[in-house]
């Protein structure tokens, strides 16, 4: 393996432009939210004075008590210790539930959070950083994390779902034989099938599962797993709920940055809700409230206003953020300074920034998560046999496709020397026409249009042609984009880490974490 490229996120059309303007500070309210040093000097200082003793106690007890029962190393022992230190500070990031992780970002998004804690210990010694990972375990789209994909097959489980996907038990195991079948030639085949079935046992939950995967592969550099689905988290989090069911403060609060990030990019990530809570029960449920009563969406409950608050008073266990409470209930309850997500985290981050500010919880450092590609020697051969490059393969693919399919056609150049004599021919046309009557002026006009279309309509049908007789140069450049991209997105949005590791083993996972950069969000090229 061996790195060979770096793609600065700011010159990669596909990330979106609210990330560009982010990255570059251009977002008003946000220049000290970036990674600096001088950032996270202030950073430190701000939730150093924020984060009470009392609290630092409480996610130190809720860290051990979730991780009983478990092997931890010695650096989450000192990590956990560490953190009823005013000087410890958290470094998080945070993911779904996905079935044997889901797609291999997930890997990177903790190698990443991992790895700043590393590059914040070397510029400020005097602190210490722990790397958390956050379980989404209160998610209830079970489809969107049910599977996985390979290069040769897609796993996937069906259990009855509805409520937190935390709680499943995984049942189906038919998965684990068919995995077995791939993998049993490969290097390290059969470690990936080990770690498979510790995870996966018949009865674990999906948080359980997780755990244990995320345990397996982090455990020795220090992670520390937190579900947020915990009664005694929840109960620091009553004066907060009980301020969303009355006021619809997230709703009211985040209408001028979700006005801001409207108007500039169109739209916003995720829409506030009027009240940004679930009611968990025997299922995962919106909270939703009709000018009298509270609705549970989807079920026959109902509360009046002193009985949802006498609820959450009494079982704050029941209610569970949404994707917009999420971040109010971690940075509450995590002496937090960073968070480290994909794209569409961190825009819907943004919207938060004023809610932030009136409830007096620091925000946080955003950090966009870094890319990575893995590419075989084979398949960069061939890119530059096509007098390609790598970045070719990440804007508009289909202009590349065109200019690559008409570079040496001879009519093309023809049409281009014609278009633009015509073009000249109507300037000079134009420049007599402003000086006689304004209809001539409007005839000359509307005829140049009337030409120009037809030199549109011949480009589009030379490029038809051109696409028949060079199918099998076509059908080579279709070819590479899909090795690059399978199913037409980035790789690391498909195939699972197990792709990688059944080949190179923990090497790829030091690999990554080696070679990932901390202070740059960007995407690594990298050659197997």
């Amino acid at each position: 393996m061996k790195t060979i490229g770096e793609l600065p996120f700011r010159d990669l059309e596909s990330i979106p432009q609210a990330i560009k303007d982010f990255l570059a500070g251009e977002i008003d309210g946000f220049e000290n939210k970036t990674f600096s040093g001088e950032n996270f000097a202030s950073q430190i200082a701000e939730k150093g004075k924020a984060f009470s003793f009392s609290q630092r106690n409480l996610i130190q007890q809720v860290f051990r008590k979730q991780f009983s029962g478990l092997d931890l190393s010695d650096l989450q022992i000192q990590n956990i210790d560490a953190l009823s230190d005013e000087k410890t500070f958290t470094i998080t990031t945070g993911h779904q539930l996905n079935l044997f992780s889901g797609p291999s970002f997930f890997i990177y998004k903790i190698l990443q959070t991992i790895k700043t804690c590393t590059f914040l210990k070397s510029n400020f010694p005097e602190n210490h950083f722990v790397p958390v990972f956050w379980m989404a375990s209160e998610d209830h789209d079970f489809a969107e994390i049910n599977h996985f994909k390979t290069e040769n097959a897609f796993y996937e489980i069906n259990e009855k779902s509805g409520s937190a996907v935390g709680k499943i038990k995984v049942n189906e195991l038919s998965f684990i034989s068919e995995f077995e079948k791939e993998f049993r030639d490969s290097l390290f085949g059969t470690e990936l099938i080990l770690i498979l079935k510790e995870a996966y046992a018949k009865g674990n939950t999906l948080t359980e599962a997780s755990k244990t995967l995320v345990q397996r592969l982090f455990s020795h550099y220090g992670l520390l797993i937190l579900d947020g689905d915990d009664a005694d988290l929840k109960k620091t989090m009553i004066p907060v709920f009980d301020d969303e069911l009355l006021n619809f403060s997230i709703s009211e609060k985040s209408k001028r940055m979700v006005g801001l990030l409207s108007d500039k990019y169109g739209k916003v990530q995720v829409n506030p809700r009027e009240i940004n809570l679930f009611y968990l029960s025997e299922t995962r449920n919106r909270i939703d409230f009709d000018g009298k009563n509270y609705i549970i969406v989807d079920t026959d409950l109902k509360f009046s206003q002193e009985e949802i608050i006498a609820e959450l008073q009494n079982h704050p266990e029941k209610f569970s953020p949404n994707a917009l409470m999420r971040p109010v209930y971690q940075e509450n309850i995590l002496p937090n300074l960073a968070y480290i997500g994909g794209n569409a985290e961190i825009m819907y981050w943004l919207e938060l920034k004023d809610y932030f500010e009136e409830k007096n919880i620091p925000f946080p450092v955003l950090i966009p998560r870094n890319s990575m590609l893995f590419i075989r020697q084979k398949t960069l051969d061939k890119i530059a046999k096509l007098n390609l490059k790598l970045e070719d393969f990440f804007g508009s693919f289909a202009k590349v496709t065109e200019a690559k399919i008409l570079e040496n056609t001879d009519i093309l150049q023809l049409l281009d020397e014609k278009q633009n004599q015509l073009e000249s021919a109507f300037e000079e046309i134009r420049k007599l026409a402003e000086t006689t009557e304004k209809s001539f002026g409007n005839l000359v006009k509307s005829e140049e249009t009337r030409q120009l279309k037809a030199f549109k309509r011949m480009r589009k049908r030379l490029l038809h042609a051109e696409k028949i007789k060079q199918g099998e140069l076509l059908e080579r450049l279709e070819k590479l984009f899909t090795e690059i991209h399978p199913a037409k997105i980035w790789q690391e949005r498909v195939l699972n880490f197990s792709v990688f590791y059944a080949d190179f083993g923990i090497e790829w996972i030091e690999f990554c974490l080696q070679e990932m950069p901390a202070d740059q969000s960007e995407l690594l090229i990298v050659a197997i």
